[in-house]
C-alpha cells in the first residue's frame, strides 16, 4: 500500500518512488492510495495494480488484509505516518518522526529525489528520478500537435498575469501554432479571458471541456506547453513534451523538471525563475518573483524550445 493523496503535481513527482517500490516486493500487487480525481490518471502507472480512493489525512477504507508494506509517500510526520500504521502491515516504511523510525526528511530536497531516496534507503532498491514517463492515455486527445498554454495554478501567487498568457499565445498563433487554453472547470472565465485578449475564437479553449485523462491526452500529443509552477508542467515531463515553465514563489530546485535534452541537443523543459525562495506558494496576491517574468523571456524562451519528436 502506497499512500499519495494529494495534487496533480503531487502525484506524478511520486511516480518514480512508486516505480521503486514495486521492484521491492516485485511478488505482491501494489495499491496506491490517492484521490478519486487522480484515480484515472493513477492507472497510466505502470507499477500500480489497484488504485484506493482516498483523502487527505483520513483513515482509508480498506478491506483487504494487512499489507505486506505501507509507504508514506504523503508526509514527513505522525499526522500521514498514522494513516498507513493502522493498516498494521507487516512492514512500514516512513520518514523519521517520533514513533516512526526511518530515513530523514531534509526540507531542500527536491520533491522527486526526497521520495526516491525514502525508498531507497528503506527497502534498499535504487530508485530513477527520471522514471517519471505515464502510459499515453488510452483515449483520442481533442486535439494533436496543439500549442498548448495553461494559465491556472492552484493559488493567486502561482498564477503569471493572464494579460501576460494573451501575449504568449497571440505571439505562438503568429507562428502558425495551433494554440489551445487548458484549464480546469474553475478556470473557464480566466482561459477565456485569455484566449479572447489573444485572438483567438472560443474553439481555442479547451478550459472545462477535458476530462484529465483527455487533458493528459492533449499534453502528450502536443507541440508545446507554456505553464507555471503546476499539475500540466508535471505532465509535459511525463510525456517529454518541450515546455517553458514559469517559477515564483518555489524554487525549481525544489519542484522543477528534470534536465533533459531533446534529440537536437537543446534543453527539452525550460524553467524561468526570479525568486530566492523565501515566496508563499499559498499568496492569494502574484508572488513578486513570479512577477519578474517578462513576456519578452518567455517568448524566447519558446522561440528556443526543440520541436516536438514523435512519441
Amino acid at each position: 500500500m502506497v499512500l499519495r493523496p494529494l495534487g496533480l503535481g503531487d502525484l506524478l513527482t511520486g511516480v518514480p518512488a512508486i516505480r521503486a517500490v514495486r521492484a521491492a516486493v516485485p511478488g505482491n500487487r501494489l495499491v496506491l492510495a490517492t484521490t478519486t480525481a487522480l484515480a484515472p490518471l493513477a492507472g497510466l502507472i505502470d507499477a500500480v495494480g489497484e488504485v484506493l480512493p482516498a483523502r487527505e489525512l483520513e483513515p482509508l477504507d480498506w478491506s483487504g488484509p494487512p499489507p505486506e508494506l505501507a509507504v508514506d509517500l504523503h508526509g514527513k510526520g505522525p499526522a500521514s505516518h498514522v494513516v498507513v500504521a493502522d493498516l498494521q502491515p507487516a512492514r512500514l516504511l516512513t520518514f523519521d518522526s517520533p514513533g516512526y523510525p526511518g530515513p530523514t526528511w531534509y526540507a531542500d530536497e527536491h520533491e522527486v529525489r526526497r521520495w526516491c531516496r525514502l525508498v531507497s534507503e528503506g527497502l534498499g532498491v535504487e530508485a530513477d528520478p527520471d522514471a517519471l514517463d505515464l502510459a499515453v492515455p488510452p483515449v483520442p486527445p481533442p486535439v494533436r500537435g496543439a500549442a498548448v498554454v495553461h494559465p491556472g495554478a492552484a493559488y493567486p501567487g502561482r498564477r503569471w498575469p493572464p494579460e501576460r498568457f494573451a501575449a504568449v499565445a497571440r505571439h505562438l498563433a503568429d507562428r502558425g501554432h495551433d494554440v489551445r487554453i487548458t484549464g480546469g472547470p474553475a478556470e473557464v472565465e480566466l482561459a477565456g479571458s485569455v484566449a479572447d485578449a489573444a485572438g483567438l475564437g472560443p474553439d481555442a479553449v479547451l478550459a472545462g471541456r477535458t476530462t484529465s485523462m483527455e487533458l493528459a491526452a492533449v499534453v502528450a500529443a502536443a507541440a508545446l506547453v507554456v505553464c507555471g509552477d503546476t499539475g500540466v508542467a508535471h505532465l509535459a515531463t511525463a510525456y517529454r513534451r518541450p515546455s517553458v515553465v514559469l517559477f515564483g514563489p518555489v524554487s525549481p530546485a525544489l519542484w522543477g523538471p528534470p534536465a533533459r535534452t531533446a534529440p537536437d541537443g537543446r534543453a527539452l523543459h525550460r524553467v524561468l525563475w526570479h525568486g530566492d525562495g523565501t515566496g508563499d506558494p499559498w499568496g492569494t496576491d502574484l508572488d513578486p518573483a513570479l512577477g519578474k517574468v517578462t513576456i519578452d523571456e518567455v517568448l524566447a524562451a519558446l522561440d528556443d524550445l526543440p520541436p516536438a519528436f514523435p512519441r
